[in-house]
């Protein structure tokens, strides 16, 4: 099948690339008839440059001007086949681009199913700086993924998934398809733990999500099997600046080599000095900021942040870039850049107990996972920190 996206960008050549003209023709499949001014208002551009691409999408043979602007039979054709929309629910589609779309009866009953599964996931391992977002949170990320035209047909990449978007992605994708066998969608997750993989890929395969794992430690550089494959990419890295610059760019290599493709960044509430340090590097690897979404995220049992993160949507562009590319050898997580030692009292017997990334015990979830070593109970207080 001709790739038209491509042949159109090729004779209009404008600077927002394939995504574009891909998302004007969406626009035009969900609402037939659809305007040049609003065509224009979705999409963020003149309406020359709309008009522009309608009339190279009519030469193409995908649409036909008629009260207004109109799908042929071979635009209807390459719309469902070749970007993937044939059996899609289209109207629960566009009722999920609505802000009222958490009122839905399909999300009500995803967030039912998820449950359990969340319930039951691996606890976190904060010497790798896991934190687990809410049910809520992966729903909603797995929205914002549909609402940037980048769930339907696409190869979708999660950079680490302690958070579990890739099964919120996989039970949003199985209410919009009757039947999931029609879905093109493909969720990759890359993730060092390998209990959390376990858990993602037995889940893929019970409920026949379109998701498959692979274990990777992100220090180490991609497989060439998987640059240049994707269309997005999810990530929730450490808190560290070198962390969030590591995660990005295995995703930025990851991504095909097109402009206006989505990076969907969930990151602590930082500093301006370091939020400047942050844009400093978006700039540096060609990533323009599209969206900042302060308290998009929330997470269970992550006092230190207060429980809260930001989303940052990022795109693409002709300058993309990873700055990372080879073996990566220095520090990473939280605790390899702020090494401390704390000291915790038993509550019941007054024993203490060092914790510290050198130490025996690591973490105090570890500490209370074993109990106290002297009576067994699990309850402490933390009375003494340091710096090594």
């Amino acid at each position: 099948m001709v790739n038209y996206i491509k042949k159109v960008n090729e004779n209009v050549n404008i600077e927002e690339g394939e995504q574009i003209i891909e998302n004007i023709l969406l626009n035009v499949y969900f609402k037939e008839g659809i305007s040049n001014k609003e065509l224009a208002r979705k999409n963020l551009l003149p309406i020359p440059v709309i008009v522009a691409v309608k009339k190279e999408l009519i030469r193409c043979g995908l649409l036909i001007q008629n009260n207004g602007v109109r799908l042929t039979k071979e635009g209807l054709h390459f719309i469902e086949n070749k970007l993937g929309f044939q059996g899609i629910r289209k109207d629960l589609y566009m009722r999920l681009l609505k802000e009222t779309w958490e009122e839905e009866q399909e999300i009500t009953e995803i967030k039912c199913i998820l449950n359990k599964i969340f319930i039951e996931r691996p606890s976190a391992d904060i010497t790798i700086d896991q934190s687990k977002c809410t049910l809520d949170t992966a729903v909603k990320r797995a929205v914002l993924c549909l609402q940037n035209y980048a769930l339907i047909g696409k190869n979708i990449l999660c950079v680490g998934d302690d958070d579990l978007v890739s099964i919120a992605l996989g039970f949003l994708l199985k209410k919009l398809f009757a039947n999931i066998e029609h879905c093109s969608t493909m969720i990759s997750v890359m993730d060092i733990d390998n209990r959390i993989l376990s858990y993602i890929q037995d889940i893929a395969e019970k409920e026949r999500l379109p998701i498959k794992c692979v274990c990777l430690d992100f220090r180490k550089a991609l497989l060439n099997n998987f640059i240049e494959q994707f269309d997005c990419f999810f990530t929730d890295p450490p808190y560290t600046l070198e962390g969030m610059i590591l995660f990005l760019s295995r995703g930025v290599e990851a991504l095909k080599k097109r402009s206006g493709l989505p990076i969907f960044l969930s990151y602590a509430h930082k500093s301006p000095e370091f939020e400047l340090s942050m844009q400093k590097c978006f700039v540096d690897m060609g990533l323009m900021l599209s969206k900042v979404m302060a308290r998009f995220n929330t997470y269970e049992g992550a006092g230190i942040i207060g429980n809260t993160g930001q989303m940052i949507v990022l795109k693409t562009t002709s300058k993309s870039k990873a700055l990372i590319q080879t073996f990566y050898q220095g520090p990473l997580y939280t605790g390899e850049l702020k090494k401390t030692v704390r000291l915790y009292r038993c509550r019941d017997c007054g024993e203490t107990t060092k914790v510290g990334l050198l130490e025996e015990i690591q973490t105090i979830e570890e500490l209370k996972l074993n109990g106290c070593s002297r009576c067994g109970k699990q309850i402490f207080n933390l009375i003494e920190k340091s710096k090594i």
